[in-house]
């Protein structure tokens, strides 16, 4: 998988989410086998570029190259802007949204909206390319809604223009996340381009990454909720698409481990108090689904300072341990019980 001069280990990629995919979330599943991760939207409004929030999307400070950073905005020039603002800053690739379907993206014409403008999208993605001297890829949608999926006709237009790249989330915006992914669409698609194409949608194991793979002909896949909380869910794909088998279930040493190390890295991003605060969700994430979690979890969010976030960690994996030497998640009727748990 090679985008641009530059050649990836391998051709699992970490799918852009935003208030998930921080700096600290990437090198993390950058370590556990992603072959590339891409940032979190960064504004293309100039007037936000010094805002905390737009300073901490272009911190890249120890990632692993190449550093993917995603832009959003429906204006070209801005978009140009953004994309040099984003190189001068560090980015190696920069990769253009017109996947996202939030409302409050797609009110401002943005995001997944832009399909719905086909000459606009030949301005921005002109104006992109021509503006900088890395390579420029692609997210995007099937289309606007079913009656109006226009995949192929932007896919061809993007490769025309000099995109290196095309990732593919195989619903349209009318969709949301609702239906199963359209794998037609993404392999019809491939049929219709040269340049490579990363699937996007419901891949959720390694079993499902390879019959996408198999299915589209895509030349990669994209990982994104799935890899909350999980993001060995890499490397477990990477052996599997190499040899057929699953990795035994990791240690609850490696991933206590590994949950610290991340959760110490969110306090050194964001600092304690608001690293806490992010920590928890992502805590929540990790434990899902673990036998006795659904205390663990409740009792996390009432927490108020990092001592206590990270004694009640070391606590909970101390007893996990006294079960087992690996993970064991409970039955799925126990698992949907502890959610309610949570829930209640």
């Amino acid at each position: 998988m090679q985008i641009g001069s530059y050649k990836l280990k391998n051709n699992l990629v970490v799918a852009p989410m935003a208030g998930v995919t921080d700096r600290p979330f990437r090198v993390l599943c950058k370590k556990m086998g992603a072959g590339l991760a891409v940032s979190e939207m960064v504004t293309s409004n100039s007037l936000l570029y010094g805002s905390a929030k737009t300073l901490r999307r272009a911190n890249h400070e120890g990632e692993v190259d190449p550093i993917s950073v995603q832009i959003a905005g429906a204006d070209p020039k801005m978009m140009a802007e953004a994309a040099k603002h984003n190189v001068d800053n560090g980015a190696q690739i920069i990769d253009i949204n017109m996947g996202c379907p939030a409302k409050k993206i797609c009110n401002v014409m943005a995001g997944s909206a832009l399909l719905k403008d086909e000459p606009l999208v030949a301005q921005i993605l002109k104006a992109v390319v021509a503006a900088v001297d890395v390579p420029v890829t692609l997210k995007i949608r099937t289309g606007w809604d079913k009656n109006n999926r226009n995949a192929i006709a932007v896919a061809k237009m993007a490769e025309d223009i000099g995109v290196q790249a095309l990732a593919m989330h195989g619903r349209t915006r009318a969709c949301l996340y609702m239906g199963d992914a359209e794998y037609d669409t993404i392999a019809a698609v491939k049929q219709a381009i040269n340049i490579p194409l990363i699937a996007n949608g419901d891949i959720t194991t390694p079993e499902k990454a390879k019959f996408v793979l198999d299915y589209t002909k895509a030349d990669a896949v994209m990982i994104g909720r799935a890899a909350q909380g999980r993001p060995w869910i890499f490397r477990e794909t990477e052996h599997f698409l190499a040899t057929g088998e699953h990795l035994p279930a990791p240690e609850v040493d490696e991933i206590h481990q590994v949950m610290l190390e991340h959760i110490h890295d969110l306090y050194d991003f964001y600092g304690e108090l608001t690293g806490m605060r992010v920590a928890r969700k992502h805590i929540s994430w990790y434990t899902k689904g673990l036998v006795g979690s659904a205390n663990f979890r409740h009792h996390m969010n009432q927490l108020q300072t990092v001592e206590e976030q990270l004694q009640s960690i070391n606590d909970f994996f101390g007893e996990l341990k006294q079960r087992d030497l690996r993970l064991q998640y409970a039955p799925e009727d126990a698992a949907a019980t502890d959610g309610e748990a949570l829930a209640a």
